[in-house]
């Protein structure tokens, strides 16, 4: 995936499915649909993720019942594991790949049973130095979301990641882990097995708070692929962030933007993630190849545009060519209007009439 040529669009479901199975299902055949490459959930245990007095987000106070708590809310939303097998299953047969995320060691091994193809660690599991090592040491390629984070939070994230492709076991301290990051041979173990996405924890986020040059800087600083988890409203900035460079685009989606839920108000509804994947593709094939040469189509239309000399007044054979006796038409001919300053007082070599084309 990370050598994809093409950009990599994920269907993020993540708890949108509420809890209910046929939900899950039914999430899948609208990434599939929809033409993405990779429906994602999410995997997590509600009590090793949350302690009973975790606060939940502003936003989530907003979308969620206030009164209950994040670790009742996160219980609600698990996806159970014998769902995962039958999940994978079916997006294989509708033709994209299943994806999970892991916020725990436990969760994380039960993906490895199932056999993914990448992992995505998500914005909050950055600073999580031992869940970070983890994904990093199942070999795995890694996609590594980065809402939040300051550059120097990523730096240190990647250098765990670094330690934990040249270390079987886990560091003894953090010092540990810098001393390999100044490894410049360490370093490059990063490149074709991290991707990094620039994200703005926030749903839905506000167009001022979207940042998209930050994306540039990532790829500026760190020199590995780049691409954008989106929680913004509507299609505009994910076909913006694929203009800029964009490798990979992440965007929620729900079956129903009205649905009870923390994720569902900041998602697309599935024909405007059809009409996001459209639009992404068409923007992708657009940027083309960089190189400034006339495109196939343009060679006909380039026959009929540009102007050629002709002869402004008949000219005889031997006479010179003047101001006065050549001019710029359009004439389907093959002597461009650029030589007409090389021409100036040269003899003609024969006979011209008024209008014809100068070979």
């Amino acid at each position: 995936m990370l050598s994809h040529p093409a950009v990599y669009v994920i269907a993020e479901a993540g708890v949108n499915h509420n809890g209910d199975r046929q939900r899950a299902f039914d999430l899948v055949d609208a990434a599939a649909d929809a033409g993405a490459n990779a429906v994602k959930f999410q995997t997590f245990n509600a009590k090793r993720l949350a302690a009973l007095t975790a606060p939940k987000a502003s936003y989530q106070q907003q979308t969620t019942d206030a009164d209950q708590s994040q670790l009742e809310m996160l219980e609600a939303l698990e996806l159970p594991l014998e769902w995962h097998g039958p999940l994978q299953a079916h997006a294989h047969q509708r033709g994209i790949e299943f994806l999970s995320t892991a916020f725990d060691t436990q969760s994380l091994a039960f993906l490895e049973s199932i056999n993914l193809p990448f992992y995505k660690v998500p914005s909050g599991e950055l600073t999580n130095g031992p869940l970070l090592w983890a994904f990093a040491r199942t070999g795995k390629p890694l996609v590594i979301s980065t809402g939040m984070a300051t550059l120097s939070e990523v730096e240190q994230g990647l250098a765990v990641v670094c330690h934990a492709l040249r270390h079987g076991q886990p560091p003894t301290s953090l010092n540990e882990v810098w001393q390999c990051w100044s490894d410049p041979e360490a370093r490059s173990t990063l490149a074709g097995q991290v991707s990094l996405l620039h994200c703005t924890s926030q749903y839905p986020t506000p167009m001022h708070e979207v940042n998209l040059r930050a994306m540039d800087t990532l790829a500026e600083v760190f020199q590995l692929p780049v691409g954008y988890s989106d929680h913004t409203q509507g299609t505009l900035i994910p076909v913006a962030a694929v203009a800029r460079g964009a490798m990979i685009i992440e965007k929620h989606f729900t079956l129903d933007r009205q649905l009870p839920g923390p994720d569902h108000k900041a998602s697309l509804e599935p024909d405007e993630l059809k009409r996001m994947v459209e639009e992404v593709r068409a923007i992708a094939q657009a940027l083309g190849d960089g190189q400034k040469v006339p495109q196939p189509s343009e060679w006909d239309t380039r026959g009929a545009a540009r102007q050629n000399l002709v002869a402004s007044a008949p000219i005889r054979q031997g006479e010179v060519f003047t101001t006065n006796n050549l001019a710029t038409s359009r004439a389907g001919g093959q002597t461009g209007a650029m030589e007409y300053w090389n021409l100036l007082g040269r003899a003609a070599g024969r006979e011209y009439k008024t209008g014809e084309i100068i070979k």
